[in-house]
This record gives structure tokens, C-alpha cells and sequence, in this order.
């Protein structure tokens, strides 16, 4: 449920959280002040307002976790394709400086990367990578991995060929990690469900004032929209409005050869 949330579009993750936390708020400005359950409201008047500070506190220091915990991995994410397009980038130069003729690998490099930007972004999105991308990897590897390099130009060219196209791949594994991570979703739940008992906790420090009350439940309701609708669209690094391009990857379709 938590994941089909996030995976709405921007409009449609500000309207759940408007109707649910202004429903909501509705909900208890008419319970607190309106029969068959405004009686029993009005018997529970007498709590002090500390007691809101209590569930707010926690609100708050989840809200600022769970939004900690998305920008960490949004700058790994970020780190991840940087890495990988950087070793790219070293293995095509590498092809290009080298003696012997590495026409094949900058092929297998085109491949790969035109795999990558056309073929596992859109699947990334989807939380998994693409099979044929995987075999692209595969076939540029095997391709560094001939033996023959060594002979034509030396092993330590032949050494950093392979130490390049190693680091990419680990790179792309911690792309394809973080794209399929879902940690978060138990987490979104407390901060929701804390957010609400937070409504009611400002809803009882308030059963004498109903305007008092109404505006209370109205200002927190905006700031608990607008703070987890924000939050929320960065969830995922490669879905949503902030989503990562793969820019530094299509970068290298520029190079020679590629």
C-alpha cells in the first residue's frame, strides 16, 4: 500500500496526504464539538498541553530520519552512476591509448551503455535491472578478458582494462541496489500513524476553544502534507519528479568510438 502511495504522481501524493490529514482533522473538530460522541469528548477535557509535545517530538525526530535516510541515498545513488560512468570512461580511453587494436571493446562499451540508458533506466523505475544489459556487461567483460591484450600491450594495460570494468560493474550493483531498496516503507507507516495521533493529541489539548482547536488541526495539517509530500517524491532516486538522469552515462555516447 505504502509503495503504490509513493509511486503516484506528485499531484496524487499531495492529494492523499491533504485528504487524509485534513479529513481527519474535520473528522475531530466534529467528534470534538458535535453529538453522539461530543459528550465523551468533552469528559476527557483536562489534558495538559505537554502532552502534545510528546507524539509532535517523535513526529518530528522520525520525519527528519526517514528524510535523512532518502537524501543519503539519493547522494549514494548519485555517487554509483558517477563511478560507473567515470571507469567507463577509463576503459575507453585506455582502448583508445593502447597499442593493440580495441576496436571490439569500444563496440561491447557502445552496447553496454546504449543498454544501460535505453533499457534498465525505464526498468530501474520499476525497482529491477534489464537482463540484456546484464549480457551487455558480460560480453564487455569477456572482451577485456582476452588474454591477447596482454600479449599486444602489455599486462598492466591489460590489468587496468580489467580493474575499470570490475569497478563499473560494482558500481552498477550498488545502482541496482539502491533502485530495488525498499527499507523504507515501514518507516513512512510510523511517520504517518504518528502524524495522525499527533492530530489527536492537538485535538484534546484543545476541547475548549473550537476555533483554537480548528486552526491548530489546519496549521499542522499543512505543515505534515507539505513536510511528507516533499519527502516523499524523493523517495526513489530513479522514479518521481527528482529522479536521476543518466546524463554522466549518455555523456559518453559523445566519446570517440562509442
Amino acid at each position: 500500500m505504502i509503495r503504490a502511495w509513493l509511486e503516484l504522481s506528485p499531484f496524487g501524493i499531495f492529494l492523499t496526504l491533504g485528504a487524509l490529514y485534513f479529513g481527519i482533522a474535520l473528522l475531530l473538530r466534529a467528534m470534538t464539538f458535535r453529538p453522539p460522541c461530543g459528550r465523551f469528548m468533552q469528559s476527557l477535557n483536562g489534558i495538559v498541553a505537554p502532552f502534545f509535545n510528546a507524539s509532535a517530538i517523535l513526529f518530528a525526530l522520525l520525519v527528519g530520519f526517514l528524510a535523512n535516510d532518502i537524501g543519503d541515498r539519493g547522494r549514494q545513488a548519485n555517487r554509483a552512476i558517477q563511478t560507473e560512468a567515470g571507469e567507463l570512461r577509463n576503459v575507453h580511453t585506455l582502448s583508445v591509448a593502447a597499442v593493440a587494436d580495441m576496436a571490439a571493446i569500444r563496440e561491447a562499451l557502445k552496447t553496454y551503455v546504449g543498454s544501460v540508458v535505453t533499457d534498465e533506466w525505464p526498468a530501474m523505475a520499476e525497482g529491477h535491472g534489464s537482463p540484456r544489459t546484464s549480457a551487455a556487461y558480460d560480453e564487455l567483460l569477456r572482451k577485456i578478458s582476452d588474454p591477447s591484450i596482454a600479449r599486444s600491450s602489455g599486462n598492466a594495460v591489460h590489468a587496468a582494462l580489467l580493474n575499470a570494468a570490475v569497478r563499473a560493474g560494482n558500481a552498477r550493483t550498488e545502482r541496482l541496489a539502491i533502485a530495488s531498496d525498499h527499507t523504507n516503507d515501514l518507516k513512512w507507516i510510523v511517520v504517518i500513524v504518528l502524524g495522525l495521533i499527533t492530530e489527536i493529541s492537538i485535538a484534546l489539548v484543545h476541547l475548549e476553544r473550537p476555533r483554537a482547536l480548528t486552526a491548530a488541526l489546519l496549521v499542522f495539517a499543512t505543515a505534515a502534507v507539505v513536510t511528507l509530500g516533499l519527502v516523499a517524491l524523493q523517495e526513489y532516486p530513479f522514479f518521481g519528479a527528482f529522479r536521476l538522469s543518466p546524463g554522466p552515462l549518455e555523456a559518453l555516447r559523445a566519446l570517440g568510438g562509442v
